[in-house]
């Protein structure tokens, strides 16, 4: 096969990103994206509840939600094509951490680092939350923190489909295989070895797989701490409007956000194995969590659980934190991995920094550096506080 100047593992919605900027910051260059599952039935980029927050006690995450959002708002302009026009339906009523008494010195921590990085965040107490939220009981609540802007959803699967036709209309190819081995050296990757017998020769490689990562790197010998972590999400009907409703998350750890004339709602899982069968844990909808849902939200108490479905975090049990960049030792491979349940709101700045760390030796519009590899080697990890389920 013919060689290609970047071999990209994954066409998700990172593989996407990372191939349209590449070939947008450098147009002719020569990228094959490899994807064994081109109608995207097991993909994270398809089964996402495709959120955006501010909310991070992570400074360079805060940073990659601060591009993400500015992309989003210029979406059209960035990516639409004569024949495929970009409509992400991006709405931004925030989000809404809840606190009780124990949490509050945690929340305000949060706050005053996010607040520093330039989100635009307010901390208000009960009274203030029950003006605003009158649906939502808060007797037990001593803290909200609520994203003003900048924070709220989107159509993820239309983003990410978005980014493939856009980079394929750049000249981007996608090839409809499966990576099955790395041949290499102690300092680069020379060929990438594919299901069908082929290997595909290459200047540069990616590992886009999300939560496969751990297993493509595996490949060429690299020890990546991710696995695909299963996670839930019940949609919800309930009789009475919630006026203005932002992405809410309890202090018992579930969230809830609308969806349409639906709500979405998730939890902590019961089980915690990774690589479980992308079905939904009907056992995680229980009388204690429909309680719980309740006592926040009354209306709620007439609620009717609809449908339900399953997709994987790629979780980085190492710092539940990105990996982005090279690996030290084999110099050609690289990484966009371990994003943990933030990846299709950080995809975008993600795919740029990677881009230009492969093509300019760094990252220049937004600085990731602390998001690489060798903070793994070096047991550094980069903890963020504000891991939501």
């Amino acid at each position: 096969m013919s060689r290609a100047d970047v071999v990209i593992v994954g066409s998700g919605v990172m593989g996407a990103a990372t191939a349209y900027w590449l070939t947008r910051l450098q147009p002719g260059l020569k990228v094959t994206l490899v994807e064994s599952d081109t109608r995207y039935e097991k993909a994270s980029s398809s089964l996402s509840a495709s959120s955006i927050r501010l909310q991070f006690t992570c400074p360079v995450n805060i940073r990659l939600s601060q591009y993400g959002i500015a992309f989003l708002r210029e979406a059209e302009q960035h990516l639409s094509l004569p024949d495929h026009p970009v409509a992400l339906g991006l709405q931004e009523p925030g989000y809404l951490y809840l606190a009780q008494h124990e949490q509050t010195a945690a929340l305000q921590t949060a706050h005053q680092i996010q607040k520093h990085a330039g989100a635009d965040v307010a901390l208000l107490g009960p009274e203030a939350l029950r003006q605003r939220f009158p649906w939502l009981n808060v007797d037990d609540v001593a803290l909200g923190s609520l994203g003003l802007s900048g924070e709220g959803w989107f159509d993820g699967p239309a983003l990410h489909q978005a980014f493939l036709k856009k980079a394929m209309a750049q000249g981007v190819q996608r090839l409809h295989d499966r990576v099955v081995g790395l041949d290499h050296t102690a300092t680069q990757i020379t060929g990438v070895r594919l299901a069908s017998g082929s290997t595909l020769p290459c200047g540069q490689v990616v590992n886009a797989a999300g939560p496969w990562a751990g297993e493509v790197a595996a490949m060429a010998g690299v020890q990546l701490p991710i696995e695909a972590a299963r996670r839930t999400v019940f949609v919800l009907s309930c009789p009475e409007p919630l006026a203005q409703c932002p992405l809410l998350i309890d202090p018992s750890g579930w969230w809830l956000r609308p969806e349409g004339r639906f709500l979405i709602s998730g939890a902590e899982p019961m089980h915690t194995e990774p690589g479980l069968p992308l079905e939904p844990d009907w056992a995680e909808w229980n009388d204690e969590q429909w309680a719980s849902l309740a006592h926040r939200i009354p209306a709620l108490a007439a609620l009717r659980v609809e449908r339900a479905w399953a997709g994987y975090y790629e979780m980085n049990t190492f710092d539940h934190n990105a990996v982005i960049g090279p690996h030290p030792e084999l110099k050609n491979l690289y990484f966009i991995n371990g994003f943990s349940g933030h990846g299709m709101q950080h995809a975008a700045g993600a795919g740029l920094a990677l881009a230009e760390w492969m093509l300019q030796g760094k990252s220049t519009t937004i600085a990731v550096d602390e998001l690489g590899f060798e903070r793994l080697l070096n047991n550094r990890p980069l903890l963020e506080l504000q891991v939501i389920g």
